[in-house]
């Protein structure tokens, strides 16, 4: 089995793939496919074929991973051209996630009884490991994840003929670091800048562009989440979070650069006004008082004491009126500790241990590296180091941000963001942000702050899939 190594440190060369490589990705589904059933939590019971194990690329480099599942229900087993297919990854932590099976427990159960294709990616991640000579080779480190996507979705175009389902109606799903590989998938359709990796892996020669991405908590825009993070939370420094004098002193460091670089996204509101930092916690408030408003409309109880402001109605109704933003975030930080700076690329910065980031952008050896400037001439005490053109070149890639507006990517025409009014994970700035430069490029977007929501995904089945189907059948 031929092997390509896409890992850290990569040197990458343009491969063409000979008409047999292609070939090879040709799929004869089995004549008899397994029959299953999946009783939902509501009772309704669900019977569906299954397809599974099937590589997606010529060049596998992981067979643990590098393989999709198909489940098609059964009210798509005749014409089912025109079937959406709903893509669910299972990426977290920017860790791997299988080639997964339909569950209950999220999305994809409820897409099958829906009548959608649910197909299911493995997608390589930071702890994704192969032996090779006595060695341990870490294949899924940053591009690995996005390219394994888009080479899923480049080989069921390749198989038009033979997979159901109308490809041209893809609703990309995923939650936190998975959230992120949903939003890169929509946003970077077919950008030949992946190119030559894609040709590396023998994925199809086809596009990778998809309908709609739906995107939970995503953990996006590594190169600013740290600034924008103490940004945030900088009022609870000397207080709840209680930081140590280091660890208070690069927070302010951090958190004086968000400034320059939301100044520099310009980016508008729905009333068209500029979303700058001077002005970004009004507008905040204004997202979370919403989230608060549509929460006491279902009878949820928000109590006044974590800073919901209330008044009263001609009709003598309490109503929310406005959120003061410093106890609401003294309110977060108490729930559930905030992570110390830097948050997401802390490596020998104040601490040791690597996070899930420093190691995704590591090499195929598994060694961790620092991705932010800010960090790495921290943790080498250079204040001019810099960051190696190979590794700046694979922050971009796994950047959503972008490829928004980018000429050469075709990015989704739909959106369905969320991210929980509790969550502390990411912040609130990020989807924000992200959502906002959607918007203001065009795009259909419908984005919430769900409230009292931690860190989580694939809830409120209900409304996602009045989503998904009002995008479907909009013009019909």
């Amino acid at each position: 089995m031929r092997r390509t190594i896409l890992t850290a440190p990569l040197c990458m060369c343009l491969v063409t793939l000979s008409l047999s490589a292609q070939d090879g990705l040709k799929y004869l589904p089995p004549q008899e496919p397994e029959q299953r059933t999946l009783t939902l939590e509501t009772g309704e019971t669900v019977h569906y074929r299954a397809y599974e194990n099937i590589p997606y690329v010529a060049n596998i480099e992981d067979p643990q991973y590098q393989k999709l599942n198909i489940y098609v229900p059964e009210s798509a087993y005749g014409d089912n051209r025109d079937t959406p297919i709903f893509l669910r990854n299972y990426v977290g932590g920017y860790m791997a996630g299988r080639a997964g099976q339909p569950s209950t427990k999220d999305a994809t159960g409820r897409a099958l009884a829906e009548g959608y294709i649910v197909v299911i990616p493995g997608v390589r991640g930071s702890n994704s490991v192969v032996e090779e000579h006595g060695d341990k080779i870490y294949t899924g480190r940053a591009p690995a994840a996005i390219l394994d996507l888009k080479a899923a979705v480049r080989f069921l175009r390749h198989n038009d003929a033979t997979i159901p389902g109308n490809k041209d109606r893809i609703v990309s799903d995923g939650t936190s670091a998975g959230g992120a590989m949903s939003a890169l998938l929509g946003a970077s359709g077919n950008d030949p800048v992946y190119e030559p990796y894609l040709k590396a892996m023998g994925a199809a020669d086809e596009r990778d562009d998809i309908f709609a991405a739906v995107c939970f908590c995503p953990i996006i825009d590594l190169e600013h989440a740290d600034m924008a993070y103490e940004w945030l939370y900088r009022g609870t420094n000397s207080g709840v979070r209680n930081l140590t004098p280091e660890q208070a002193a690069v927070s302010e460091e951090l958190a004086d650069l968000f400034a320059g670089y939301q100044t520099g996204l310009l980016l508008e509101t729905p009333l068209g006004e500029r979303l700058t930092a001077s002005d970004y916690r009004h507008y905040l408030k204004d997202l979370l008082v919403n989230s608060a408003r549509a929460a006491q409309d279902i009878g949820m109880e928000i109590p006044d004491s974590i800073g919901v402001l209330y008044g009263s109605t001609r009709e003598g109704k309490r109503e929310i009126t406005d959120i003061d933003l410093d106890i609401y975030l003294e309110y977060l930080v108490k729930m559930q500790p905030l992570k110390t700076p830097p948050a997401f690329d802390p490596l020998n910065v104040l601490a040791s241990r690597p996070s899930p980031e420093n190691m995704v952008f590591g090499d195929a050896h598994g060694s961790s590296s620092n991705f932010t400037e800010f960090s790495l001439r921290k943790a080498t005490a250079d204040p001019e180091a810099e960051l190696d053109k190979d590794l700046r070149q694979r922050v971009y890639l796994m950047n959503p941000m972008n490829f928004i507006g980018k000429e050469e990517a075709r990015t989704a025409p739909h959106w369905y963001i969320r991210h929980g009014a509790a969550d502390r994970d990411t912040a609130f700035q990020i989807p924000i942000n992200f959502s906002t430069k959607l918007a203001n490029s065009g795009y259909d977007v419908d984005f919430e702050l769900a409230w009292d929501r931690g860190h989580s995904g694939d809830y409120d089945l209900d409304e996602l899939f009045r989503w998904i189907a009002g995008i479907l059948y909009r013009n019909e």
